[in-house]
């Protein structure tokens, strides 16, 4: 009986452990959308966003204010200027970027 008692401790255990690591894994794309928009010369700044699978297209007032590098160090995997129109390649990220930036702007 108390080596039954020992396994269920066991499993208990491992299960936190489990959550704790995704919990700690889990990137918080609230955050990420706030950074994203202050390197895009703030929510005035931008006219309109699109998400198309793995790409966030952003057209903007002002090309000159972005910080591209900064977007880069965030996650993009690339970014193409047309105009005053970005397109930032996030991967499978995109979307649940643009759904927290519309909720901002």
């Amino acid at each position: 009986m108390s080596t039954i008692i020992q396994y269920i401790i066991i499993i208990a255990i491992l299960t936190l452990i489990s959550l704790i690591v995704i919990k700690l894994t889990k990137r918080d794309f609230s955050v990420e959308a706030n950074k994203l928009i202050n390197y895009l010369g703030g929510k005035d700044n931008i006219v309109s966003a699109e998400c198309n699978m793995s790409r966030f297209k952003v057209m903007l007032k002002d090309i000159n204010v972005v910080d591209k590098n900064a977007i880069q160090k965030l996650g993009a995997k690339g970014i193409v200027e047309i105009d005053n129109q970005l397109k930032i390649i996030f991967g499978k990220d995109a979307r649940s970027l643009k759904k927290y930036i519309d909720d901002i702007i």
